[in-house]
C-alpha cells in the first residue's frame, strides 16, 4: 500500500466527522477542501468564523456553505481547542485535528480530566511513510510525543502502532525496537529495553505483532544487511515499524525520511478516545491530507 492508496481506502468507510481546532490556516482548509471533495469526510471547524469562511471560499467558491462543513465560532485558540475535544468526547465528531495552535494548547485540552479524550493508555505518535524503494508503508514510532519512555510506555508505544497498522491492512506487523547495535549491550539501556520487549510479546504481553530486537536501523530495513551480519530473525530485514529508543532519535529519522529521501508521510496520535491528526504547522496539505486518512481509516477498524 502507499499513501494513495490509503486516501482511496479512506473514501470506503461510512463518512467520518472530523473536528479541527483553530480551523482557520491555509494548509489546513487546503487539506480540508481535498477531503470533502474526495468524499473522506465532513468537518465541523472551531476558530474565527470570517476568517475560515474567507480562506474556504478563497480556495473553493462556496464551499463554506457546503454541507458537509459547518463552522462553529470561538473567540480564541484555547476555546476552540475545548470545544473540539468535547465534540469527539460527546462523540459528536470522530477525529480530532489540529489547526493554527500551538501543540501544547490542543494536547492541554486533549489531556483535561473533565472533558478530555484520556483513556489510561499512552498517548503516542505513529507516522506511516512511504519512501521511495521501499516496497510497504514503514512506520516510525514515537517520534513527537514520549520524551525518554521507560519498558512499560514503550510496549504500550508499540500497541498504539500495531493498531494503526493493522487497521490499514498489516495483519501481523513485523516491529523492530531500534538501538545502535543489533546485540545487548549492557550499557546501551536501548538494547536491554528492546530484548525485553521481544520476550513481552512472545508472552502474550504485547499483542498481534512480532517483536524482534535490538536491531539497528541498516538491519531492521535491509535484508542484505542483516544477511551479512548474520541476523537470522522474522523482523530484519522486513520491518514495518521502527520503534526508536527516545524522541531525538525519533525526530532525526522522520526529518531525515522527509528531507533527505522526499519520504511522503502522514500522522496521528494514537493512544485516545479518537484519533487525532496533530501535523505540525509547517506540513503541506498533502501531508495533511494523509494524515486524515490515516486517522480515519484508523477510527474505522478500531473495534473489529
Amino acid at each position: 500500500m502507499d499513501l494513495q492508496l490509503l486516501v482511496e481506502q479512506a473514501t470506503q468507510f461510512e463518512e467520518k466527522v472530523v473536528a479541527v481546532a483553530a480551523a482557520e490556516d491555509e494548509e489546513v482548509i487546503d487539506a480540508v477542501v481535498q477531503a470533502v471533495n474526495l468524499g473522506i469526510a465532513s468537518f465541523k471547524l472551531f476558530g474565527d468564523k470570517e476568517k475560515i469562511s474567507a480562506l474556504l471560499d478563497e480556495k473553493q467558491s462556496g464551499i463554506s456553505k457546503h454541507e458537509k462543513i459547518q463552522i462553529i465560532h470561538a473567540h480564541s485558540a484555547p476555546s476552540a481547542a475545548e470545544l473540539s475535544v468535547k465534540a469527539v468526547r460527546l462523540n459528536e465528531a470522530d477525529v480530532l485535528m489540529k489547526g493554527n495552535i500551538p501543540t501544547a494548547q490542543i494536547l492541554k485540552a486533549v489531556l483535561n480530566k473533565e472533558y478530555g479524550l484520556r483513556t489510561g493508555s499512552v498517548l503516542s505518535h505513529v507516522a506511516a511513510f512511504e519512501v521511495n524503494g521501499y516496497d510497504r508503508l514503514l512506520f516510525v514510532t514515537d517520534a513527537a510525543m514520549n520524551i525518554a519512555p521507560d519498558l512499560t510506555q514503550k510496549a504500550q508505544i508499540i500497541q498504539n502502532a500495531v493498531d494503526v497498522a493493522r487497521s490499514l491492512g498489516v495483519e501481523t506487523p513485523k516491529v523492530a525496537p531500534l538501538a545502535a547495535v543489533e546485540v545487548v549491550n549492557p550499557a546501551m539501556q536501548a538494547t536491554l529495553d528492546a530484548a525485553n520487549l521481544t520476550q513481552m510479546c512472545a508472552r502474550g504481553q504485547i499483542k498481534n505483532c512480532i517483536v524482534d530486537g535490538p536491531l539497528a536501523l541498516d538491519n531492521a530495513v535491509s535484508l542484505e544487511a542483516a544477511h551479512h551480519k548474520g541476523i537470522k530473525s522474522d523482523v530484519a530485514g522486513v520491518a514495518d515499524i521502527l520503534v526508536v529508543p527516545t524522541i531525538e532519535v525519533g525526530n532525526v529519522l522522520y526529518k531525515s525520511l522527509m528531507y533527505f529521501a522526499n519520504a511522503k508521510v502522514g500522522a496521528v496520535i494514537a493512544g485516545a478516545k479518537a484519533p487525532i491528526v496533530l501535523t505540525s504547522r509547517a506540513d503541506s496539505a498533502e501531508s495533511k491530507l494523509y494524515s486524515l486518512a490515516l486517522a480515519v481509516c484508523s477510527t474505522s477498524k478500531k473495534h473489529k
